[in-house]
């Protein structure tokens, strides 16, 4: 099982939108279902997407499918976040994620290294280069989980 799509919300989503896709190496166009929003693809065009809502919609439950309300904007910090792959190497990310004025860091998660980018200063997103991406897949099995934290 893999991760298809995650939605995210920003205070200017064409400009997240645009930016996510940079590191995804894809393309980033207007989400029409939902007004104002944003979908950034994955350069390999496997269905892989990030979709970026204004801070001032709202998911809900409708009658017979997914609907969307407007509200008040909400741009309070989330424990939602996502870490994301990209071909792109970890100094061009931090070079990126500068460029943006949103805080850009080196991060050891243990396991593995990441670079934390903070989009808008607001929502997290980490996103490992090719060589973290390598170690992500040696570290995080349940297996080195279970020896890291001790658990039976």
């Amino acid at each position: 099982m893999a991760l298809l799509h995650v939605s995210i919300s920003a205070k200017d989503p064409e400009r997240v939108g645009a930016f996510l896709a940079t590191l995804l190496g894809g393309e980033a166009l207007q989400f029409p279902p939902f007004p104002d929003s944003w979908i950034a693809f994955s350069g390999q065009d496997d269905g892989m997407a990030i979709k970026v809502y204004p801070l001032t919609h709202r998911l809900k439950i409708g009658p017979d499918a997914i609907a969307c309300e407007a509200g008040p904007p909400d741009d309070s910090p989330s424990f939602a976040h996502v870490a994301i792959r990209s071909a792109l190497d970890r100094e061009d990310i931090v070079d990126l994620g500068a460029a943006e004025g949103w805080t850009t860091r080196l991060c050891n998660r243990g396991p593995f290294e990441c670079v934390e980018i903070w989009l808008e200063n607001r929502l997290l997103v980490e996103v490992l280069d090719p060589a973290m991406q390598r170690d992500y897949a040696r570290g995080m099995t349940v297996t080195n989980w279970k020896a890291m934290f001790g658990l039976g």
